[in-house]
C-alpha cells in the first residue's frame, strides 16, 4: 500500500480512511499500534494525520459529558429574525456549553445541543441569556431523554478492514447515556486542567497534560482512564464533510406513537446518513442529525428509510444552511478552524 500523502483537492484514499476509523475507535491510539494494524509506518499514519488536521478536514477534542455529572443535555430551536441569524448563531458558536450550533434551511432558526454543567448555568442560558438576545423571537428547548448508540460511529469506514484488524482495534467506547456511578463525578481543578487542554487537542502529549496540572505522565493517565470509565470525558471527532464527498447536512424532527419510539430510535441508529439520533421532550419525540452526498440522497433517505418504519405520525425535515460550530472545532465555510 502507498504511503504517499494525497494532493490537497483529492477525496481521502483508503489509507486516510482506514485511519479515520482507528481514531474514531481510539482517538488518542498510538500512531505506532495503528501503524502496525494498518501495516504501515508510524510516521505515516503520523503524517497523514497532520496532513488531515492542516486541510481542515479532521478535529480530535476531548468532550465533557454532563449526564455522569447530574445534568441533561438539551437540543435549542432559537427563532430569530432572519437579518440576526447569522450574527446569533456566530455568537453562540463562541459559548463553550453550546455544541453543533448551525443556521437551519428557515434561515430564521438557529439550533444547537447545550451541555451546562450546573442548573444556574442552565437557567442563565434558557430562561435569561437567549430569550433576551435582542434578535431572538422565541425558543424551544427539548431535552434529552435518550441517546441511542449507533451501531457504528459515522463515517463508517470499517468495511475497509479485515476481520483481524477491525479485532485488533477492539471496540470503541461509547458515550455514557446515564450516570454509571452512585454520586455525580467531582471535578478537581487539576481535572479542568487537563478537560481544557484535551478540549483543543484530544491528542495532547502526556507532557503537555502533566505540566498543565502538576501531575506526573502515569498520574495524568490513569486519572483520563477514569474519567473515560465514568463517563465524563469522551473524545470526539469533528469532519468537515463537505471536503469529504458529502454536500447537505439535516436534522429531523419526528413525532412517533410511544409504543414505537424504541423500535424507530433503534431502526435509525443503524442507517449510514444518521450521525446522532435522540428522544426528547418537546413537541417532537425523536431527532436525528443526517449527512448526506446531496439533496436527492436526503430525498431518498427519507422516502425509503423513514417511509419504511411503523409509529412515524408527523416529520419534519431541515438542512442545514450554515454550521458554525461542531462538537468542539469552529467552522471556516466548508473546512474547521484551526485551534491555536
Amino acid at each position: 500500500m502507498s504511503s504517499e500523502l494525497p494532493r490537497e483537492s483529492a477525496v481521502l484514499d483508503d489509507l486516510d480512511k482506514q485511519i479515520v476509523h482507528g481514531l474514531v475507535v481510539d482517538a488518542r491510539i498510538a500512531f505506532a499500534t495503528l501503524g502496525a494494524i494498518l501495516g504501515v509506518s508510524e510516521q505515516t499514519v503520523a503524517r497523514r494525520y497532520r496532513l488531515l488536521r492542516q486541510r481542515g478536514i479532521l478535529q480530535i477534542s476531548g468532550q465533557i459529558n454532563v449526564v455522569p455529572l447530574g445534568h441533561a443535555r438539551w437540543i435549542l430551536r432559537i427563532r430569530t429574525t432572519p437579518s440576526g441569524a447569522l450574527r446569533l448563531g456566530e455568537a453562540l458558536a463562541r459559548l463553550p456549553e453550546l455544541s453543533w450550533v448551525s443556521l437551519l434551511s428557515t434561515g430564521s432558526e438557529v439550533m444547537c445541543v447545550s451541555r451546562a454543567r450546573t442548573a444556574q448555568r442552565r437557567d442563565a442560558l434558557l430562561l435569561t441569556m437567549i430569550p433576551n438576545t435582542p434578535q431572538v423571537t422565541g425558543l424551544i428547548a427539548h431535552e434529552v431523554m435518550h441517546n441511542f448508540r449507533l451501531d457504528e460511529e459515522w463515517p463508517r469506514y470499517s468495511r475497509l478492514l479485515t476481520a483481524d484488524q477491525l479485532l485488533a482495534l477492539g471496540p470503541s467506547r461509547p458515550v455514557q447515556d446515564v450516570a454509571v456511578l452512585d454520586e455525580p463525578v467531582a471535578l478537581t481543578r487539576a481535572d479542568e486542567a487537563m478537560l481544557t487542554i484535551l478540549a483543543r487537542d484530544g491528542r495532547a502529549p502526556y507532557a503537555q497534560l502533566a505540566a498543565a496540572t502538576g501531575w506526573s505522565a502515569p498520574r495524568v493517565a490513569r486519572r483520563m482512564a477514569e474519567l473515560l470509565e465514568s463517563g465524563v470525558l469522551y473524545f470526539d471527532l469533528d469532519f468537515a464533510q463537505e471536503r469529504m464527498g458529502y454536500a447537505v447536512r439535516a436534522a429531523i424532527w419526528l413525532k412517533i406513537r410511544p409504543a414505537d419510539l424504541l423500535a424507530v430510535g433503534a431502526a435509525l441508529a443503524t442507517y449510514p446518513e444518521v450521525t446522532y439520533v435522540a428522544a426528547t421532550t418537546g413537541p417532537t419525540t425523536l431527532t436525528a442529525a443526517l449527512i448526506c452526498r446531496d439533496t436527492p440522497h436526503l430525498f431518498r433517505f427519507v422516502t425509503e428509510r423513514l417511509g419504511a418504519l411503523d409509529g412515524i405520525v408527523d416529520m419534519e425535515v431541515t438542512p442545514s444552511l450554515r454550521q458554525f460550530k461542531q462538537a468542539q472545532a469552529l467552522m471556516d465555510t466548508d473546512r474547521i478552524s484551526l485551534l491555536r
